[in-house]
């Protein structure tokens, strides 16, 4: 077993400094201690009063460990401005595709523009086209139909026309008959001629030489013409009347080839109304008169 003095031999060399640290330890106590005294009871102290105080000890105490200082911190170095991190610069490569893209991209959006402008464009035209023609049918259609109705109406007022004509006719016949007829009786009544006569006259002969001058001087004051007329063409009518001259009919047998003329004279003998006796007492009928305008 070991002894005492080898432990004292192998255990950690003896502190000789512990005793003067304990000693500066407890006077740094004491003076923070009196300093904080000092500090309170400042004012009230007594000058004449003093005191002295020893401090010993006589059991002997373990002495302190020795004061190690901490290794000193070294202030954080300073703070340095965050970099600033900017994208490298695209290659000018990529910069031209991408323009070009959007070049291509530009241009087809231009060509649809333009595709649907002419589109729309060709659809107006189109329906302005249809319209136009439908329109031009419509107006062909009532062209047609009007042109129809014309027709219709002309060949109904032709089928008049016919039929007036046709019973004027038969009037001027009938109405021509019963004069005839008339004359014819009243004729036999008066008639000279011999038994043998198929005339229808009163007497087998014909009006005097100066018959004319009379009839024409009567007839042409009523005539009302004031047209210009080319040459002097000859209208010849035939007059029917009674014994007593009456005009009964006139009809225009020739024609001068103006018609305003030959109206003027027919209108003329109508308003004379009757014809003058010949030197006999007697009026002829019928009688062919011929007119000019310039006689």
């Amino acid at each position: 077993m070991p002894s005492a003095a080898d432990r004292l031999e192998f255990g950690p060399p003896r502190d000789s400094g512990s005793v003067r640290a304990f000693g500066l330890a407890l006077l740094a106590h004491l003076l923070l201690m009196g300093a904080l005294t000092w500090g309170i009871n400042w004012k009230r102290t007594d000058k004449a009063a003093s005191f002295e105080a020893e401090i010993w000890s006589s059991v002997p105490e373990a002495a302190a460990p020795k004061l190690i200082e901490a290794p000193s911190t070294p202030p954080p170095p300073p703070a340095r401005p965050a970099p600033v991190v900017t994208a490298p610069p695209a290659p000018k490569v990529d910069i031209a595709l991408e323009q070009e893209k959007k070049r291509k991209l530009l241009q087809q959006q231009k060509e649809e523009a333009e595709n649907q402008r002419q589109a729309k464009l060709k659809a107006e035209l189109q329906a302005k086209k249809e319209k136009e023609l439908k329109d031009q049918k419509a107006k062909e259609e009532l062209a047609k139909r009007k042109a129809a109705e014309d027709a219709k109406k002309a060949e109904a007022k032709k089928q008049d026309a016919k039929e007036d004509e046709k019973q004027k006719q038969a009037e001027a016949a009938a109405k021509k008959q019963r004069d005839d007829n008339i004359r014819r009786m009243m004729g036999q009544a008066g008639a000279t001629g011999g038994a043998t006569a198929t005339g229808t006259a009163t007497a087998s002969k014909g009006p005097s030489a100066s018959y004319g001058g009379k009839v024409r001087a009567k007839v042409v004051p009523n005539i009302v013409f004031t047209d210009d007329i080319t040459g002097n063409p000859t209208a010849e009518v035939e007059v029917r009347t009674t014994l007593d001259g009456t005009v009964l009919s006139q009809r225009l047998v020739k024609s001068s080839g103006n018609k305003a003329w030959d109206d003027a004279v027919i209108k003329a003998i109508i308003r004379t109304g009757t014809m003058p006796r010949d030197v006999d007492g007697r009026v002829p009928t019928p009688m062919i008169l011929e007119f000019r305008p310039k006689d």
